[in-house]
């Protein structure tokens, strides 16, 4: 059997919580970054958790991470 191999990028997109949860960032966040607003960039900073419907095939991605 072969070992399981994380997918990269998807490992640098997404982290999995203690509890288990897949967090992502705000897309969108770094193109014309100064002209936004102030408030805009604080909340692209925030990350929030994967949709349902997402998450099995991240956590398939993210499954040779130990």
């Amino acid at each position: 059997m072969p070992k399981l191999k994380t997918h990269k990028s998807s490992a640098a997109r997404f982290r999995v919580t203690g509890g288990g949860k897949i967090m992502r960032m705000y897309g969108r966040r770094n193109n014309f970054r100064r002209k936004k607003r102030g408030p805009v960039n604080v909340l692209f900073s925030r990350t929030v958790e994967v949709a349902k419907p997402n998450q099995k095939k991240i956590r398939q991605l993210l499954a040779g991470q130990a």
